[in-house]
């Protein structure tokens, strides 16, 4: 779907990111853990970002969490730190195979920007009467009102900005039921896989995203 979208509201989350409320167009469908692609034009020059979902939902609005480095920060990344509740923007999406699909157990491993869709998940497993949990790699960390609030829910939620293989190995199970959710960079993705393989788990089994 490509459709041009208002801002619902712009929240700060943590250092250095904000989440993006965006109303969501009629027919929009998405699952926590797809992503959409952003686009805009700033001074005569075409922009794409891909960001993924942070809402547990996209029922009336959906969410999108942004990390902006300042010190590194470019022309579409300040325009997206520029915009206020009103302002309009295109989207195209959904976009993506590895999201929450109603799974009785949900562990998401997150690193840096991977919070969003991992408290996103939680949030929606917890809605459909799931478990979830959360292992979350940062030295920065975003959303921890909602991480707090989801401990509050029952859910464990580790923070760290060390080595993820013991909190990895606490948070799995190993039980048919139970989904592995990876979110972040390359070099995140590489340490998930290794704590997984840790724990005694086929981390050919776990849903993968990438952010590069």
């Amino acid at each position: 779907m490509d459709a041009t979208v208002a801002v619902s509201a712009v929240r700060d989350v943590g250092p250095d990111t904000i989440a993006l409320e965006l109303e969501s167009p009629d027919g929009f469908e998405a699952q926590p853990g797809q992503f959409v692609k952003l686009l805009g034009t700033v001074d005569g020059e075409e922009y794409a970002r891909f960001y993924t979902l942070s809402s547990p939902s996209v029922e009336g609005t959906f969410e999108v969490t942004v990390g902006v480095d300042p010190d590194e920060a470019g022309p579409f990344s300040r325009f997206l730190l520029a915009l206020d509740p009103g302002d309009t923007l295109d989207i195209s999406g959904p976009f993506g195979r590895s999201f929450y699909d109603g799974e009785s157990r949900a562990v998401v491993l997150a690193g840096g920007p991977g919070v969003g869709p991992a408290v996103g998940i939680a949030e929606a497993a917890l809605a459909d009467g799931n478990e979830a949990a959360i292992v979350y790699q940062s030295d920065a960390p975003a959303h921890e009102e909602r991480l707090s609030a989801l401990r509050d829910a029952g859910v464990p939620a580790s923070v760290t900005a060390g080595d993820i293989t013991g909190a990895v190995s606490d948070a799995v199970t190993g039980e048919a039921d139970e989904q592995i959710f990876v979110y972040g960079f390359a070099e995140f993705v590489d340490d998930a896989t290794v704590a997984l393989e840790a724990a005694n788990i086929d981390a050919d089994t776990a849903k993968f995203e990438n952010f590069g």
